[in-house]
């Protein structure tokens, strides 16, 4: 084990112990004695001479020291009973820590780098002893302790789990603590007086990779949008790894795409992720992978146990996994040996008497009067009674559901007659007389009205009789139903193609689509009567490519295939409105509906939609996505001589989309297809990997020698083309070799492409692809999936600048800036703050369209309190008052919210900066004006100031007495006014679409009172405080002039006053608005009056550097904000 880093003199060590391992910093050393042939005596001196000398006596055998070269004075760091553990602590320090020691210039600093690598190794092991779910371990309390001293994020961004690992700068490694939090990865490192810290939203990450590079044995990258981090010397790589993977992918997916992908429900909330339930969540989508589950299935037990296998006459070591509705086992190498019992089959789960030979037994008795004996069950009486109790609620359930019908078998029988699937003593012969009845599926199936025409009729007839023969046989000695054994042996039959005669039952079967149907008699009837008559997008798009489905297929050249694809299809957008219809869904139910019952496609389509391709069939087809970039990337380790010679494999790669969307129903001829499917639903999307592997190796030289993608295209177009499945096929028991083809007499256009056997194709995928396990796919599907969220992040961004370019003045850049902000914002909020209203608008964009908002617009939207923290970060006047910046920003949101939903668009907040910053006076001036009416300016502000009351005075009255000699000069003066305001009226405003409301006199004082604010703390404040005077006493003595010359005997004539413009706002107004108006023009005109204040608008503001402070500011800024709040409440 590490130790804690302890000082020895070297030459006293000498004498105690024998140095077995060395280099420049490490020795390994046993004990003088210590296993040595004649060491018996020695070994008890020396023990004798511990125990009385060493105050440390009984120490262990085996040790590892520090050294310094030059220095007596070395360190121990680790010790160990046996030679086998010591020796794992010395690969892992040559293997992490020796190379990257030689970068250090001065020696000593090597001791104090690798005695704090040491101390984070034994904090790491110490917690990794503690419960794997943190109780809140007094270490664990002290580490969040320093996760928040050091980050200062909210106390709600919730800790997962933390690691002491490096951090590489250049060639220089920096020793600290990788922090992982459910929406950041975080690292502090503080050594040798320096500090390093930084913090990476999940959000941001755009890919992570295992790296082995440089210095670095092995490395856990970090890429993002702007640099990467490289992280190594971790004590469990492979741990660090997965749970950084696993955390990336879960903030995605609830961050980026929180209605188009499934999430468990647990993950839906993240102030309950721990470590403990993301290993957990980790094994439950393997377990959901491998046996096909339900999605919504929790997994509750998995124990070790043996199965009894008839076939095999032994019983099988391997894991038990139970969930809620069923039972599952799986040999101990993946894909051996696979049983899946559903808990709606089984009649009774008892324990039976434990014996030496079976310790522990338990039997499921299924309905088919078959029985299942495991042994070896650790905890077998509390797993047996939670089991019967998971039995006893789905046997209610069932008993509910078909409370309306007659069952057709009771619950209980009173003389039940079994099977035994263990050795009890009956002989072969009983257990293969027992045989499970089961309804013919293939009887109603389109298949048997509509066959096909194919030829050599008879040969095929010959061909599908040998293959029942076989999978009779094999129904015999492994069973029949959804709990029979799948083992390699049905591997082979599947390959060979599973005759069609049979072909129905086995795909309800292999699928488990046989137990929904059995428990939810009289659904799809159900959904089938209310679906029909609706009409929808889905159904639209239905209706639009029912006559696609494969067009050349007589089935479907039928007004019955087609009546009864529309069923299935709209039955299943009823039933599943987030996933509605998606292309390829048609080509799918087409081939289900041919060689299955309708409702048995209807529960097949269910399968294959929500269990085994999970995610396809969303608005962007995510899952395939995933697949197709898992797949290229398995072409670069499978194939990599391919990949050397074609460097881009994106061609490839998206000529793959529609293998994975289609199952290859759209390249391969129909029935070489149809053998494709049946081993779909024996092994799920491994298939799919394997044989698109396949088919790429049998064409590697070509495509490596291809000069452009339409080449490639057309060499796996030709190639795909001649699979067909007419060759003669070998028995199960012996495989064909991918040597033996047939040909056929077809011309080519491509001479090296030779006609293949869909089943040699299949076995060869078998032998040189097999290995591909489940887990491995589903640990490359998390990571790509970042990938592939990410790349429609920046297509979404892409498109929402596209959309807003043409309508704003500032640069590309800066408006990229601004889009990163405001979706910082958005995300910022479901971080820390009260997310519902932003979770509730971004839910609504996901799943409703508005034809007045197309889908990029809808995307990220802001509600008033994001709103306002990007306004205080991105306003280019300075504010005298927060108080009235508040009342700014306010208004601001309320004018740019024009749907009046309380929430404002990129494109409306991007305008509206754009006006700010990049416009002409006018136009900044037009959206003062407009702030200061309404509906920005609402009766209910709450202002206490006194400007809202009428302003009785101004620094140049209107109405004194004056003496006579200066009497004419005012006249002349009011008399420009009159002539102002008549030439404002007459001349339309130009650079208006429409025409503004008139402002009255409270409006005008708010506006006053912002242009005040605005200027305060400005170099020439002075100068544009006696501006704004000058110009709110002329805009009064406008609006004076102007309320003169609507009153009755005024200066200003009634005909003067029809010429005016009216506005809607002005037929509407009450007699006390009528009293003091001005317009905007009005305002516009006065202020261009004044040279200060056209300098102050017409200054350009930077607003790069804006963005960059914003950038700086809006995280801790928001954070602070958002601590607040919760504190307050």
């Amino acid at each position: 084990m590490w130790l804690n880093p302890e000082e020895v003199l070297l030459k006293n060590a000498l004498k105690l112990w024998v140095t077995v391992r060395s280099n420049d910093f490490f020795l390994l050393q046993r004990r003088r004695g210590h296993g040595e042939p004649t060491g018996r005596i020695t070994g008890l001196l020396v023990g004798a001479l511990d125990t009385v000398l060493d105050s440390n006596a009984r120490v262990t055998p085996f040790r590892i020291l520090l050294q310094v070269p030059g220095s007596q004075i070395s360190w121990v760091i680790a010790s160990g009973a046996a030679i086998e553990e010591v020796n794992k602590h010395w690969d892992w320090l040559v293997h992490n820590l020796l190379h990257s020691l030689s970068v250090f210039e001065n020696k000593e600093d090597v001791a104090s780098f690798v005695r704090g690598k040491v101390k984070g190794l034994i904090a790491e092991e110490v917690r990794g002893r503690q419960a794997a779910q943190e109780e809140d371990p007094e270490k664990f309390r002290e580490v969040l302790r320093k996760f928040e001293l050091h980050f200062g994020l909210p106390s709600s961004e919730k800790l997962v789990t933390y690691y002491s690992c490096c951090c590489w700068k250049g060639h220089v490694p920096r020793q600290g603590f990788l922090y992982l939090s459910i929406n950041h990865v975080a690292f502090y490192a503080f050594l040798l007086g320096k500090e390093v810290k930084f913090v990476i939203p999940w959000a941001e990450v755009t890919r992570l990779e295992r790296v082995s590079t440089g210095l670095m044995t092995e490395a856990i990258r970090i890429t993002t949008r702007r640099r990467q981090r490289e992280f190594s010397m971790f004590l469990n790589l492979d741990e660090a790894f997965r749970v950084v993977g696993q955390l990336a992918d879960i903030a995605l997916r609830r961050l980026l795409d929180s209605e188009g992908l499934e999430l468990d429900r647990v993950l839906q909330q993240p102030a309950r992720i721990t470590k403990r339930i993301l290993e957990e969540q980790a094994l439950r989508e393997y377990v959901l992978a491998l046996f096909r589950l339900p999605r919504a299935e929790r997994l509750h037990e998995v124990a070790s146990c043996s199965v009894w296998t008839p076939h095999a006459r032994c019983h099988t070591a391997g894991s038990l996994y139970t969930t809620d509705s069923y039972l599952c086992f799986s040999g101990r190498e993946e894909g051996s040996c696979i049983l899946l019992i559903p808990l709606s089959e089984v009649f009774s789960i008892e324990k039976a008497e434990s014996t030496s030979l079976l310790p522990n037994p338990v039997i499921v008795s299924v309905r088919t009067k078959k029985a299942f004996q495991l042994i070896e069950l650790q905890d077998r009486d509390e797993l047996v009674e939670r089991l019967n109790s998971r039995l006893r609620s789905v046997q209610w359930k069932q008993s509910m559901f078909r409370s309306r019908k007659d069952g057709k078998r009771s619950v209980s029988s009173p003389t039940p007659y079994y099977t035994f699937y263990y050795d009890t003593g009956q002989s072969d012969e009983e257990e293969v007389e027992e045989q499970v009845l089961r309804n013919t599926v293939n009887s109603e199936a389109l298949m048997t009205a509509f066959h096909q025409n194919q030829p050599g009729t008879n040969g095929n007839k010959n061909k599908e009789q040998v293959k029942e023969r076989l999978w009779d046989a094999h129904f015999s000695e492994f069973g029949r139903g959804v709990h029979m054994f799948r083992t390699d042996k049905i591997q082979r039959l599947v390959a060979m193609g599973i005759p069609e005669s049979l072909r129905g039952e086995l795909w309800m079967t292999l699928s488990d689509a046989s137990s929904e149907l059995e428990s939810h008699q009289g659904y799809y009837s159900s959904m089938v009567q209310k679906s029909m008559g609706q009409s929808s997008l889905a159904t639209e798009e239905i209706e639009r490519d029912l006559h696609r489905s494969l067009p050349d297929h007589p089935a479907f050249q039928n007004p019955t295939g087609i009546a009864a694809l529309r069923r299935v299809l709209t039955a299943y957008a009823h039933r599943n409105p987030k996933i509605g219809y998606c292309q390829s869904m048609n080509i799918l139910a087409s081939v289900l509906l041919l060689y299955a019952k309708e409702e048995e496609a209807f529960w097949l389509l269910v399968a294959v939609c929500e269990r085994m391709l999970p995610d396809y069939f969303n608005r962007r087809v995510i899952g395939a996505q995933v697949d197709q970039s898992v797949f290229e990337e398995l072409i670069r380790e499978r194939l990599p001589e391919l990949a050397e010679n074609v460097p881009d494999l994106s061609t490839l790669s998206s000529v793959s989309l529609s293998w994975f969307l289609t199952l290859f129903l759209s390249v391969l001829p129909f029935h070489s297809a149809v053998c494709v499917v049946d081993c779909f639903f024996f092994h799920g999307i491994k298939a799919i990997f394997q044989l698109g592997l396949a088919a790429l190796e049998a064409n590697a030289a070509q495509l490596s020698a291809s000069t452009d993608d339409g080449q490639a295209l057309m060499i796996l177009s030709s190639f795909l083309d001649q699979v067909g499945s007419e060759a003669v096929t070998c028995p199960p028991s012996s495989p064909p070799p991918a040597a033996q083809e047939t040909s056929c007499s077809s011309d080519m256009d491509i001479p090296a492409v030779r006609p293949t056997n869909i089943s040699d194709l299949i076995n060869e995928s078998y032998v040189k692809f097999g290995d591909l396990s489940v887990r491995q796919i589903e640990r490359l599907r998390c990571r790509h999936r970042i990938l592939v969220l990410q790349a429609h992040e920046d297509t979404t961004k892409e498109n929402a600048l596209r959309l807003v370019t043409p309508d704003v003045s500032m640069s590309s850049e800066n408006l990229a800036d601004v889009y990163d902000l405001f979706k910082t914002e958005h995300f910022i909020s479901l971080y820390w703050g009260d997310s519902s209203s932003a979770a509730a608008a971004e839910a609504a964009a996901w799943r409703y369209g508005d034809s007045g908002h197309s889908y990029m617009e809808r995307q990220y939207r802001l509600d008033r309190p994001q709103f306002k923290s990007l306004y205080g970060l991105l306003a280019p006047w300075p504010g005298g008052s927060n108080q009235h910046a508040d009342t700014l920003a306010n208004r601001s949101f309320t004018l740019l919210d024009h749907d009046c939903d309380n929430l404002v668009t990129f494109r409306e907040f991007a305008g509206w900066l754009d006006t700010l910053y990049c416009e002409e006076l006018n136009e900044k001036i037009r959206l003062l004006y407009q702030l200061h009416i309404p509906p920005a300016l609402t009766d209910s502000e709450d202002d206490p100031s006194l400007m809202k009351s009428p302003l009785l005075s101004t620094n140049r009255p209107l109405f004194v007495d004056l003496p006579s000699d200066v009497e004419g000069e005012v006249k002349d003066y009011q008399e420009q006014l009159k002539q102002m305001l008549q030439d404002l009226m007459k001349e339309p405003e130009k650079d208006v679409e429409k025409p503004l409301p008139l402002m009255n006199q409270r409006e005008f004082i708010q506006f006053c009172k912002t242009l005040y604010s605005m200027f305060h703390g400005d170099l020439v404040e002075n100068d544009l405080f006696q501006a704004i005077a000058t110009v709110t006493s002329l805009v009064l003595q406008i609006g004076e002039a102007g309320h003169r010359g609507r009153s009755p005997g005024s200066e200003v004539s009634s005909q003067e006053e029809v010429k005016a413009p009216a506005t809607p706002a002005d037929a509407g107004s009450s007699p006390a608005e009528d009293e003091w108006r001005v317009s905007y023009a009005q305002i516009l005109a006065s202020l261009l009056t004044e040279q200060a204040l056209v300098n102050f608008f017409e200054k350009p503001v930077d607003l790069s550097a804006k963005i960059a402070e914003a950038k700086e500011k809006q995280y801790h800024q928001r954070a602070g904000l958002l601590t607040l709040q919760q504190g307050s409440s």
